[in-house]
């Protein structure tokens, strides 16, 4: 549960925003970043309720104020697709002043989504499930002939590290004591273990984006993070889910993940769409993606904060990063 927050805020919110009176709410611990609750009302409709904390939103800006523009512009454009046509995206439900998410406090916003009665992958790949895998790239072509219709609201993300400076300033102060919460110092006992393999990695990464900006191919808008578990079967469709991501980039972050040995991803994707993806992009994307999570996690463990199940996780994470260096070995070469 998020800390600080009464879970009677949601309730209200959900009444203020979206008329939407509960009669039963249940707590659903599912993902990470972000809360989420099942909601019914006095009617029986039913629907998902998720509140994200913008300290925990690394990728979106480094303080509560830019989180929130780039949160609301992520759901904007996700409704904007959706508006578009593309049934399989799952955005929110506007409130009655049209807007795609509410504030609870400086801290926590909130957001309706319709329940979706279906089933999600595991997180990961799609090693087993060629067919999920051709669905998903099918879905994804169409996501990026999309372009157009997002206009003004999509946010850019291009090549950047997504929470470049938060791994840059845990190296940069390693000498000094880091006083956020319980597992901040044994965070920081970790990062100096590895401080040799994280700064290779940033530097590999630089050298992978200046490959990768070579491409000359048009940017789209992308998901982000269409993994397994982002992907809800529900009958015989498929729908993306979890849209904070969104943002126009290279096609290759959306691909990266289907893009493996053995599986013709990227011939399928490029008879969709005419694009043929790059393997300089697709192994920037792929890499760097260890690193956008490591920094999520050093923004959590250097900030103030309580152990629990998800601090355990996210500094668990952190004594992993000689593992990573370890799995760019061949790249590195």
């Amino acid at each position: 549960m998020p800390e600080g927050l009464d879970v009677r805020a949601v309730i209200d919110a959900l009444r203020d925003g979206w008329d939407f009176r509960v009669d039963a709410a249940e707590y659903a611990a599912v993902g990470g970043g972000s809360y989420h609750w099942e909601v019914t009302d006095e009617t029986g409709v039913r629907g998902f309720v998720t509140v994200d904390d913008l300290d925990q939103k690394a990728w979106l800006g480094g303080t509560r104020d830019t989180a929130l523009d780039g949160l609301r512009r992520a759901f904007d454009t996700s409704v904007a697709l959706r508006d578009g046509g593309l049934h399989f995206v799952v955005a929110p439900i506007p409130t009655r002043t049209g807007e795609c998410l509410r504030c609870l406090d400086s801290r926590y916003t909130i957001a309706l989504f319709p329940l979706v009665e279906g089933e999600a992958g595991e997180f990961g790949y799609y090693e087993d499930d060629e067919d999920g895998r051709k669905a998903v790239v099918a879905i994804l072509a169409e996501l990026h002939q999309a372009t157009a219709a997002v206009g003004s609201a999509v946010r850019t993300v291009g090549l950047d590290l997504p929470g470049r400076p938060h791994l840059e300033a845990a190296l940069l102060e390693l000498d000094e004591a880091w006083t956020g919460g319980p597992l901040s110092e044994p965070a920081r006992d970790a990062v100096r273990d590895s401080a040799s393999e994280l700064a290779e990695l940033l530097t590999l990464a630089d050298r992978l984006a200046a490959d990768a900006q070579k491409r000359g191919g048009g940017w789209v808008v992308t998901h982000g993070e269409p993994h397994a578990a982002n992907v809800m079967r529900t009958g015989d469709r498929r729908l993306l889910v979890d849209w904070d991501t969104v943002a126009l980039a290279p096609p290759e972050r959306d691909l990266w993940m289907l893009v493996v040995g053995g599986t013709d991803a990227a011939d399928l994707y490029e008879r969709a769409t005419g694009t043929r993806l790059d393997d300089a992009a697709l192994d920037f994307l792929r890499r760097t993606w260890d690193l956008k999570d490591l920094a999520e996690y050093l923004n959590v463990l250097r900030s103030p904060q309580q152990e629990n199940d998800d601090t355990v996780r996210q500094f668990q994470a952190l004594t992993r990063s000689a593992a990573i260096r370890e799995s760019w070995t061949a790249v590195l070469d």
